[in-house]
C-alpha cells in the first residue's frame, strides 16, 4: 500500500477532526501532570506544531499522553513540589524537564539509539506499561470519586493504608509511587465515602466511552465519544450548578503576546518562556539530589521509553500499510517536539497510539495534518472558555476508560511464561510502588540478571 497521495482536503479535514476530539484529553492530561486543566490547551499547539515539520511519518501524532504525564508528575515529585513552591514554579520545572528530554532525544538519535531501542525486551515494555497505567488510574479516581481529589488522598493519609505507605516510604524512600496504589485501595474499598454526583458523573462517562462503539454511527471518528460525554456532563454542569471541582476559568492570551513574523504581518498566539532562565531552573538540586548526572540520567530514560510508543505506532503502520520509517529521524522529532514543549511551558510529549489511529482513520495523507491541528488549537483559544465549567469527574473518566480494562485484567502479563514472567512482575510492581524512570531500570537489570544466570532460557521476544 505504502505511503497515501498527498491530499490537502483531506489533511485539513482531518486535523480539524483531530483539533476537535482531543481537546478533552489535552484539559484530562495536564490535570494528571499535576497542574490547572486549560495549560494542556495552551500549550498543545506548539509542540505539535514542531512534531509535523519534523517527522516522517503522515499519520503518528504527538503530544501530551497518560504515559508521559504520570512520568513527569512521578520524576519531579509534582504533588510535593507545588505544596512547596506553588504552581507557577512548577511549570517552570517541568517546562525545563522537557528542554532536558528533548535535548537527550536528539543526542541519543545522533549516537543510534534509535535503533537500539527496537530492541528492548517485550516482558520488560509489558510490565512497565502495565505499572505506568495504573499510576494514570491512581491519578484520576481522586477527581473522579470525589467532588474534590484532596478528599481521597486525606481520608487514605488517615487510614490505616495511610500507615502502610509510611512504612513502605520509611524501608523504601524511593517508593513515591505507592501512595498512588493506597489512593486507588482506599477508594475501591470504601465506596459509601464517594461523592454522589461526581461519582456518577465519572461512572456514567466511563461506561458510555468505554461502551459506545458498539451503538454509535459508523461515520463519527474515534473520539466523539469523548467529545459527546465531555460535552453532556458540561451541559449537566451549567443548568445544575454543579459545585464539584471543575476546569475554571481559562486565561486569555494577552493580545500583545505571542510571535510576530513579517513585521506584524502574521501574528502567532503562543507565549514563549525565557529558555534561559528554563535552564537554570534548580531541578537537579530539587529533584534529583542535587545531582545533574542523575538529572540527565533521567532525562535519557525518560526520552527511551518515550521512544518506545513512537517505535510501536510506526512498526504498526509498517506492518498493516506498508509505511516506511526511520527510527532516528523520529527520535529527533521527539527530541524537537519535547524542545517546542519547554519552550511554551508544556509538559514531555511523545507519540500518541490513539490521535494517530484517527488520523488515518479520517483520511490524512500527510504531516500537513498535524499542522492543521495544531494552528487550530492555537487559534481557536479565545473560544476554550466553554469548557470551563466542565467536571473533572468527566475529564477523569476520559483517563480511565484508556486504562482501567488493561489495569484490572492484564492479559499481556499473564501470557508471559517462565523467565519472561517473572521480568514482567518485576518491572510491572517496580513501576508501581515506585516511579516509572526506576521501574524501567529495574526491569532491564532484572531480564539482564535472570538471563544471564539461566543462560538465555526463556528469553523474551524483542519489539
Amino acid at each position: 500500500m505504502g505511503a497515501p497521495t498527498f491530499n490537502p482536503i483531506s489533511d485539513i479535514i482531518s486535523g480539524a477532526i483531530m483539533a476537535a476530539t482531543s481537546v478533552p484529553q489535552l484539559i484530562a492530561y495536564a490535570e494528571t501532570v499535576g497542574y490547572a486543566g486549560y495549560r494542556g490547551l495552551t500549550t498543545a499547539g506548539a509542540p505539535l506544531f514542531a512534531w509535523g515539520l519534523a517527522t516522517g511519518s503522515p499519520w503518528m501524532n504527538s503530544g501530551v499522553t497518560s504515559l508521559t504525564a504520570v512520568m513527569a508528575k512521578t520524576d519531579l515529585g509534582g504533588e510535593v513540589y507545588v505544596a512547596m513552591y506553588g504552581e507557577e514554579e512548577y511549570v517552570d520545572l517541568v517546562s525545563a524537564y522537557s528542554l532536558y528530554i528533548g535535548i537527550a532525544s536528539i543526542v541519543m538519535a545522533s549516537v543510534g539509539f534509535g535503533k537500539l531501542a527496537q530492541k528492548v525486551p517485550g516482558a520488560v515494555k509489558t510490565g512497565f506499561k502495565w505499572g505506568c497505567e495504573l499510576g494514570v488510574l491512581s491519578s484520576a479516581l481522586p477527581n473522579g470519586l470525589y467532588a474534590f481529589g484532596s478528599t481521597l488522598k486525606t481520608n487514605t493519609a488517615n487510614s490505616a493504608f495511610g500507615d502502610v505507605v509510611k512504612a513502605v516510604k520509611t524501608a523504601v524512600p524511593s517508593a513515591t509511587g505507592v501512595s498512588g496504589v493506597a489512593n486507588i485501595a482506599y477508594a475501591v474499598t470504601h465506596p459509601q465515602t464517594w461523592d454522589l454526583v461526581p461519582a456518577i458523573i465519572f461512572l456514567s462517562c466511563t461506561l458510555f466511552v468505554m461502551k459506545s462503539k458498539s451503538f454509535m454511527p459508523k461515520f463519527m471518528p474515534p473520539g466523539s465519544e469523548v467529545v459527546i460525554a465531555t460535552a453532556a456532563a458540561t451541559v449537566f454542569s451549567v443548568y445544575y450548578g454543579y459545585e464539584g471541582g471543575m476546569v475554571g476559568e481559562i486565561p486569555t492570551a494577552d493580545s500583545n503576546s505571542g510571535l510576530s513574523l513579517f513585521n506584524g504581518m502574521i501574528s502567532i498566539p503562543v507565549e514563549i518562556m525565557d529558555v534561559k532562565a528554563l535552564l537554570n531552573v534548580p531541578i537537579a538540586e530539587r529533584c534529583f539530589d542535587g545531582s545533574i548526572i542523575k538529572l540527565f540520567i533521567a532525562a535519557a530514560i525518560f526520552s527511551g521509553v518515550n521512544f518506545l510508543s513512537i517505535v510501536g505506532i510506526a512498526s504498526g503502520f509498517e506492518a498493516e500499510n506498508s509505511v516506511p520509517w526511520s527510527a532516528p529521524r523520529e527520535l529527533i522529532a521527539q527530541g524537537v517536539s519535547n524542545l517546542a514543549a519547554g519552550a511554551v511551558g508544556s509538559a514531555p510529549v511523545s507519540g500518541s497510539m490513539s490521535r494517530s489511529l484517527v488520523s488515518r482513520m479520517t483520511g490524512a495523507s500527510s504531516q500537513m495534518a498535524c499542522i492543521v491541528t495544531a494552528l487550530l488549537w492555537i487559534y481557536m483559544m479565545p473560544y476554550m472558555s466553554i469548557m470551563s465549567p466542565t467536571p473533572k469527574a468527566a475529564l477523569s473518566s476520559v483517563i480511565v476508560s484508556a486504562v482501567v480494562k488493561n489495569v484490572v485484567m492484564p492479559k499481556k502479563i499473564l501470557q508471559l511464561k517462565g523467565t519472561d514472567f517473572v521480568v514482567g512482575v518485576v518491572s510491572a510492581v517496580t513501576t508501581a510502588i515506585t516511579s516509572p524512570t526506576l521501574g524501567f531500570g529495574v526491569g532491564m537489570v532484572a531480564y539482564i540478571a535472570i538471563n544471564t544466570v539461566t543462560g538465555g532460557k526463556g528469553k523474551s521476544k524483542t519489539a
